[in-house]
């Protein structure tokens, strides 16, 4: 069999930085791979009016795999300001391409796996009696990630026709008096099935990799249509899997709880919104979004990225001081998911080796205001956190 075919899309600012770095270890862990890039994000959008080329679906509609770097994205008065002045006025709208690449291919499960790496300094730590503890952080959050409030279903001044349908609700009462300019909807919306299917695919990993509980965090006390049918399908699913136990929590609670007791939790299903939120609150207990990676999984397409952004202002720095961690990451979810288990896990042991070491250590990870200055004060360059990771690899002393 021939190498496997791997789209790879930098995007905006450090997403041009980091995605090498990934493919350098790879590279070194011996993964052989043909990687083809492709057009992505702002530059597209100023260019074209499309921050999502149609080329660009193209390619991974023949390849079905993807390795993504970073977005730029602005708000929407913002975004049309920006566009090139010969596209202005022709009605071009600018939307994420990431949602949109979700969207396009289905890629409905989003993970994002929490883990905490022994000796890194930015780990979570609790005072407990006259000390402190460090208790370990290994949470893996389903986000759904097509629906919701990022289906994309939404009016300011909504139509006619849309604005009557509402007011059926007797809820709009209150709004009945608002004019439409000064009125904006935007619409929570879940399926039954991919309520299931996320639900489901959460328990078959949590019984795969031995978690002992599933939580659905979500608000159905307030929110009790969408987050209900969440809640729902759990139900029916949980009894198929009688060794993980099912829990319920809400989103405002689960941040605090977070906080108070991480350990407690195994895998986290949630809708869109708050698998957001709530992935990014795991992340700051497990050094930040440097050590967040994620996979966005269909039925026969994925997806790998990190979940942090794409940090302009770090994008020109010679050299680049950003942590490359959490791109490195998504790329051994790409390995499992291709079966390359073995050279993922080489990969994370990699990683968590050089952490523990604590010779090489980014901006981030001491504590230091992002700046040129950092190396100056013992900081690793983007370079050199790839290089040791490397170093350890070809060591064999895994």
């Amino acid at each position: 069999m021939g190498n496997k075919s791997i789209v790879i899309m930098p995007g905006d600012g450090i997403g041009k930085i980091v995605l090498p770095e990934a493919i350098r270890v790879l590279d070194a862990v011996g993964f052989k791979a043909n990687y083809i890039e492709e057009d992505i994000g702002w530059e597209f959008w100023v260019k074209e009016g499309n921050a999502l080329p149609q080329r660009t679906l193209d390619l991974l509609e023949e390849h079905r795999i993807g390795l993504f770097g970073a977005i730029t994205s602005k708000p929407k008065a913002q975004a049309a300001g920006e566009i090139s002045p010969e596209l202005q006025g022709k009605g071009y709208v600018y939307y994420s391409p990431i949602v949109g690449l979700r969207q396009h291919f289905n890629l409905d499960i989003c993970i994002r796996p929490c883990r905490s790496f022994k000796g890194n300094p930015l780990n979570f730590i609790r005072r407990r009696g006259d000390g402190f503890e460090e208790p370990g952080v290994d949470v893996v959050i389903f986000r759904q990630n097509t629906e919701g409030l990022y289906s994309g279903v939404e009016w300011t001044n909504p139509p006619p026709g849309v604005r009557s349908a509402l007011e059926t609700h007797p809820k709009m009462a209150r709004f009945k008096d608002v004019p439409g300019a000064d009125l904006a909807i935007s619409c929570r919306i879940f399926s039954r099935p991919a309520c299931h299917r996320i639900v489901k695919e959460a328990f078959i990993y949590a019984k795969k990799f031995g978690y002992k509980s599933v939580t659905i965090c979500e608000k159905p006390n307030v929110i009790r249509e969408t987050s209900g049918m969440m809640g729902e399908e759990a139900e029916k699913i949980a009894p198929g899997f009688p060794d993980i136990q099912l829990w319920f929590t809400n989103i405002d609670a689960q941040m605090m709880w977070l906080t108070k007791n991480p350990e407690d939790y195994g895998v986290i299903v949630a809708g869109n919104m708050f698998g957001d939120i709530v992935s990014d609150g795991f992340a700051g207990l497990v050094g930040g979004l440097g050590f967040a990676c994620s996979g966005n999984i269909g039925k026969d397409c994925a997806v790998f990225e990190p979940t942090h952004g794409s940090a302009p202002k770090y994008a020109d720095l010679k050299p680049s001081i950003v942590n490359p961690i959490a791109m490195i990451l998504s790329s051994c979810m790409m390995l499992d998911y291709l079966g390359e288990v073995e050279r993922a896990n080489r990969i994370r042991n990699s990683i968590a080796a050089v952490i523990e070491e604590g010779n090489v250590r980014s901006y981030d990870m001491l504590r230091l205001p992002g700046g040129p200055g950092v190396l100056s004060q013992g900081a690793s360059s983007t370079k050199q956190m790839t290089d040791a990771i490397i170093a350890r690899i070809n060591s064999g002393n895994l």
